[in-house]
């Protein structure tokens, strides 16, 4: 026997339980008077590193975008947009950023393009992939009195780890 979900009837209860909490917002007339909805912006930042690795402090271009938004509780995306490049959060501190790099070049992926086979195929970039998926590509920083809600050595860097060439990092703000 088949439920109207087209699942076996124990679990069609799953479905429907899926069904009924897969709202994202709440409906704008269940808000009360004088509330608003959820709020997004989006907004694109580019660059062009003068290297094929560096390191750029982005938290006053994010900040500059949750003010533009308008919104007060949320939370902000950002997220690069290229498979050889990280977002993280650290702290900004040079010593920090030279260990980084050495780690990443004597541990997690040296620069060595016989060492890959992605660099088989023409490319010289396989350490570039590996850095960002080690590093990660994207972070979600929480939005508290329509501020970036840091800790207090904490700072939203954009990675760069095959450069010297166009690429964006989307910045994506939700919420109230």
């Amino acid at each position: 026997m088949r439920s109207i979900s087209g699942l076996a009837p124990e679990r069609d209860c799953l479905v429907r339980d899926l069904h009924r909490h897969s709202a994202l917002h709440t409906p704008h007339y269940a808000l009360g008077e004088g509330r608003e909805g959820m709020k997004s912006h989006t907004h694109y930042l580019w660059f062009n590193t003068k290297s094929r690795q560096e390191i750029i402090d982005v938290t006053e271009q994010v900040a500059q975008q949750v003010a533009e938004s308008g919104v007060k509780e949320g939370l902000v995306l950002v997220s690069a947009m290229h498979i050889t490049a990280s977002v993280f959060v650290n702290d900004h501190e040079s010593g920090l950023w030279a260990d980084i790099l050495k780690w990443l070049e004597t541990t997690v992926a040296p620069w060595d393009p016989k060492r890959y086979r992605h660099n088989e195929t023409g490319e010289d970039n396989a350490a570039a992939h590996l850095r960002s998926l080690t590093i990660g590509h994207e972070v979600i920083v929480p939005i508290t009195a329509g501020k970036l809600d840091l800790g207090p050595w904490q700072r939203v860097f954009y990675g760069e780890w095959d450069g010297q060439r166009k690429k964006r990092v989307i910045v994506k703000v939700l919420g109230e």
